[in-house]
């Protein structure tokens, strides 16, 4: 058993002496003359001397050691001495016992610390033949144990040395720290929330590293054979497990094999319980019991030596219910958690269960009491469960009325369902004798459910049988979008949230992301985070886009009771970019281009149409008087609904082949080649596809080598002739063909060469970089495993990649479309919503856009105290995305250099974003610097540095304020020209005012100076003006 392994090595050793010892007394009388004994014992091991005596029968040597064992199993020599010893009669030998210093005292500026010692043990034997290996068969030895002091209980040494200044200022500043021991991975959180899982294959990551200490990797080195450690698991299912297996946990090794422990679901709903040995054999058992639907349970699973226990527990309402299975394997099974990875859920070879994951976590070496597990329920599986209770409780009311209101609907003739003759007479007759009485389905419910009882009655009555529950719910969803619509102002929300709450208990995902923002951003309610994560949580467990997008969002950058996990957000992620990849291919109304339009860029809302546009029109005239960029645009507009335009594929290819045959456009000539290959708004033909790609070819158009090389892989399965169509390409920037060259890479179809994933990764990182969707999943995928002895996984890395790729889906282009529109016609609540949608799913210009609609607050429709909320929460979630906008620096810069609600202000974060800013082209930037200077507040010396300012700093307050004005003037910006050289003017004023006696004492000269110095500015400006613009107005 465990319990019973030595503690010490030195023990075993001293066991084995006794043994040895009182063997030798049974010898015969030749060695009755060799003896060696210890005469004292050892009280100080700082300076003690030992006494020994010893005798032999014949000329011998005496040895004598001190050993140390340490906690990480090694045994180490430390002292040793020998001498001759003569036979005749016993004699006494004092010994100096000098032991290392590392050992005896505290470390200080010069001895080292050491690594924890457990024990000590002196050592003594006669050897005849001289040699130092023969204690354990030497005719006389002897031990004792040496009282070793703590490490921290140790005295210190005065050293008879002169310390060095340096020397002596470190020591002293460091003597008095606490060491601390690092910390160690002993129990491993695979997962510390909830993870929603679609039943497909995604899931998290985790891997483990050896650890640190040599104690525990000694002790995880040698239980790799004989295993003794727990798994702690939570699971919700919702489904059955579709397949044969469903991954609950599953252990890859290196060379992407299963290894041990493998736990899976079996559509009979047992777990199946897979461990592996070392030499490759495997073997399994199942569970005696099944996992239940919709109830929580908890999953534990110990592994000891070569039993496997696995105990489930499950919340029946306030019962629990404990079944346990045992198996005793008849191989050794071997388990390094350090090797490949852990997976939660779905991986690269299983699918995941239909419900949720809980709380995860792997006891590396021990075993926790199952009542522990018993007791702690965590607060996040205790939150859903009361939702998805009182959600079946709702839903189930809902469906007896629904049945009710069918059943008086045949009853009174008002169906479309065909009832017997005799039936209806009946019902007829007995309406006529029997006294009307309510039914028990027609009690009313909650005042705030009354209008969901009015809509279903409602649409049973015009439907009939085809009503359902989720019928009810997409009605109670169309009407609170219809309300919101009509609003002015944020106080119909709280009215409207309870009809969005019950449509979401219905089974409407929209309905469900939407409750879960307004609690988000609190608009028009109160905020509440955990009932925001719970409501998107259960919308992404439907596979519901935005759900996705939200919690990817939500687990990469962290929140309040959320600490960021790239490894959860990836899993999130890489869903959504499947999807988004799938969804481009297969294009629908639903579906609008995704465009990253800012509300403050007049430019950019200036190039935006839509069909009864003035600029519409003049493109469509353009590509009819025969201009081929007019063609191209209009092709891409009407294709992808961009620029405002509802997409119409069918009108789009009119304009592709007007283009390619007319005009002889190469581009154009692509753009209807690809239509044709695919049959998208025309029917296929491919031999006409191929004489276009030729033609654009022939006139330079690199996307069609690309193209061409994808029809002699796809339908000639010519990989040469791809490979080298693809090649050409890709040395011209096309980003498909580099995507293309990764999978042959990777999949080993590059004519003459084996199969590279390094290679591969170099070709798809070309290819993301270029803006390829697929490109930048399949470079994420690499990253969030890695390349064993190649690259190390990098989920930070990954989770970049397939956020950007997932923020490519066409569905949050809609939502982004529809905010835009409302913008434009004015209808700011609507605006605002569907930009707080889009926002707290990640997508950066929706939240600026949302900030700065906050800000603006057209027609007052927002409280003063949410625009603050609102302009702090969005503007900060601009500025961490990977490019933050200059203008959200500058707005969170001000936010922070203002007093907040207690006072205070955060002048050095101000300064910082600030600086971020001026560093991103932003002159403005040295213009807000320059405002808090003038304040009286100081720079942090460390901004100074790296903006080049301390010089001016040292020198004079003047000096750095002109430095900064100076530096906003003299940027590109024409806009920054005015009011930089206005600020640059007043400090020159204020300078020379107070440096001259006599414009303080002369007003009339000071008005005379003032105006030259006004007149010259202005002239200035006058001249940059003109230069700028190349025109006088």
């Amino acid at each position: 058993m465990k319990g019973l392994e030595w503690s010490c090595p030195l023990l075993r050793l001293m066991v084995h002496n006794v043994l040895l010892f009182t063997v030798s007394e049974c010898l015969g009388d030749h060695h009755m003359l060799d003896d060696v004994r210890f005469l004292n014992q050892i009280e100080e091991v700082e300076s003690s001397s030992l006494q020994v005596l010893y005798s032999c029968s014949e000329p011998s040597v005496v040895h004598l050691e001190a050993l140390v064992s340490f906690n990480a199993g090694d045994i180490s020599t430390v002292f040793s001495r020998h001498w001759t010893c003569h036979p005749g009669s016993s004699k006494v030998r004092t010994v100096t016992l000098t032991l290392p210093d590392w050992l005896v005292y505290q470390a200080d500026w010069m001895i080292q610390p050491s690594a924890w010692v457990l024990s000590g043990m002196l050592r003594a034997w006669v050897s005849g033949d001289g040699g130092v290996d023969g204690y354990m068969s030497a005719p006389a030895h002897t031990m004792m144990l040496l009282k070793l002091r703590d490490p921290f209980s140790r005295p210190l040494k005065q050293h008879q040395l002169c310390l060095s200044w340096g020397m002596e200022r470190l020591w002293a500043a460091n003597k008095d720290r606490l060491l601390q021991c690092p910390r160690e991975q002993e129990v491993a959180v695979f997962l510390s929330t909830l993870y929603a899982s679609t039943g497909e294959k995604f899931g998290l990551i985790r891997t483990l590293q050896p650890f640190g200490d040599g104690a525990l990797e000694s002790s995880r080195l040698r239980a790799i054979p004989s295993p003794w450690c727990a798994f702690s698991i939570w699971i919700y299912l919702l489904h059955p497990c579709r397949q044969q297996l469903c991954g609950v946990l599953h252990h890859v090794d290196s060379e992407k094999g299963y290894a041990s422990p493998s736990l899976f679901l079996r559509s009979s709903g047992q777990l199946h319980i897979q461990l592996h040995g070392k030499s490759g054999v495997s073997s399994a058992f199942l569970s005696k019991f099944t996992v239940p639907l919709r109830q929580w349970c908890h999953l534990n699973m110990e592994l000891d030596g070569w039993t496997v226990r696995i105990t489930m527990m499950c919340r029946d309402g306030e019962h629990y219910v404990v079944q346990n299975s045992e198996h005793v394997f008849d191989i050794a099974f071997h388990l390094d958690d350090t090797d490949g990875y852990f997976a939660v859920g779905g991986g690269e070879f299983v699918k995941g269960i239909e419900g949720y994951y809980g709380p995860i976590v792997y006891y590396r070496n021990s075993m926790p009491a199952q009542s522990e597990s018993e007791v702690h329920i965590p607060p996040p599986i205790t939150l859903m469960t009361e939702w998805l209770q009182s959600c079946h409780h709702f839903e189930f009311d809902l469906k007896i009325k629904i049945a009710g209101y069918l059943q008086r609907a045949r009853e009174n003739g008002h169906s479309d369902v065909c009832v017997a003759a005799y039936s209806q007479w009946l019902s007829k007759d007995k309406s006529q004798v029997m006294t009307p009485q309510c039914e028990a389905w027609e009690a009313p419910g909650s005042p705030q459910r009354r209008q969901t009882v009015r809509i279903a009655e409602k649409l049973a009555n015009k439907y009939g049988p085809s009503v359902s529950p989720a019928t009810v719910g997409k009605a109670l969803y169309s009407l609170t979008l219809n309300k919101l619509a009509q609003a002015v102002d944020t106080g119909v929300i709280s009215r409207v949230l309870p009809l969005l709450l019950q449509a979401g208990c219905l089974g409407d995902n929209r309905a469900l992301y939407l409750s879960s923002v307004l609690y988000s951003s609190g608009v028009g309610v109160k905020t509440r985070p955990m009932r925001a994560w719970l409501l998107a949580l259960l919308a992404a467990q439907q596979d519901w886009r935005l759900g996705l997008l939200r919690l990817g969002h939500l687990h990469h950058l962290g929140d309040e009771n959320i600490p960021p996990d790239p490894d959860l957000a990836y899993a999130y992620y890489a869903n959504i970019a499947k999807q988004t990849s799938a969804d481009r291919q297969n294009l629908t109304t639903q579906q609008t281009y995704v465009e990253a339009i800012y509300l403050n860029n007049e430019e950019v809302l200036k190039s935006q149409t839509n069909e009864n546009h003035d600029l519409f029109h003049w493109l469509k005239l353009q590509a009819r008087n025969g201009v081929a960029g007019a063609e191209q645009t209009m092709g891409r507009m009407l294709f992808w609904g961009q620029h405002g335009v509802a997409p119409d594929i069918q009108t789009a290819v009119k304009h592709y082949q007007r283009g390619a045959i007319r005009l002889q456009d190469p581009v154009s000539m692509y753009d209807y080649a690809i239509v044709l290959l695919t049959g998208r708004g025309v029917e296929q033909d491919i031999p006409k596809a191929v004489i276009f790609l030729k033609k654009a070819i022939e006139r330079g158009f690199v996307p069609a080598m690309n193209a061409l090389g994808w029809y002699y892989e796809h339908y000639e399965k010519d990989y040469e002739r791809a490979v080298e169509l693809w090649e050409q390409a890709d040395a011209g920037g096309s980003p498909d063909a580099a995507m293309n060259l990764g999978v042959m890479r990777s999949q080993g179809l590059y004519p003459g060469r084996p199969a590279d994933q390094l290679m591969a990764y170099h070709y798809f990182l070309k290819s993301a970089q270029r803006g390829h969707v697929d490109g930048a999943i399949n470079l994420a995928e690499i990253w969030n495993q890695g390349l064993p002895n190649q690259m190390m996984r990098r989920p930070e890395h990954a989770v970049l990649w397939a956020k950007w790729a997932s923020e490519q889906n066409g569905y949050l282009g809609t939502i982004l479309r529809k905010g835009f529109d409302a913008y434009l016609k004015e209808r700011w609540l609507m605006a605002l919503v569907y930009y707080l949608m889009a926002a707290e799913s990640g997508f950066a210009s929706a939240q600026f856009n949302a900030a700065y609609l906050c800000e603006q607050n057209p027609g007052g429709f927002l409280t003063q105290a949410f625009v603050k909320q609102c302009m702090l929460r969005y503007y900060n979630l601009t500025i961490q995305s990977q490019d933050p906008d200059a203008h959200a620096l500058i707005k969170m810069g001000d936010l922070l250099s203002s007093r907040n609600a207690t006072g205070q202000k955060d002048v050095a974060k101000a300064a910082e974003m600030y600086k971020l800013a001026t560093l991103s082209g932003e002159p403005q930037g040295w213009f807000s610097l320059g405002l808090l200077v003038q304040e009286g507040e100081t720079l942090p010396l460390f901004l100074l540095v790296e903006l080049n300012l301390l010089q001016p700093y040292l020198s004079d307050r003047q000096d750095l304020l002109t430095a900064l004005y100076r530096r906003c003037r003299d940027s590109n910006a024409t806009d920054a020209y005015v009011p930089c050289s206005l600020a640059l003017f007043n400090i020159y004023l204020q300078s020379f005012w107070e440096t001259n006696f006599i414009l303080k004492t002369s007003s009339t000269v000071a008005v005379t100076v003032a105006t030259i110095a006004v007149v010259f500015v202005l002239s200035k400006i006058f001249r940059r003006h003109v230069m700028d613009t190349g025109q006088i107005t």
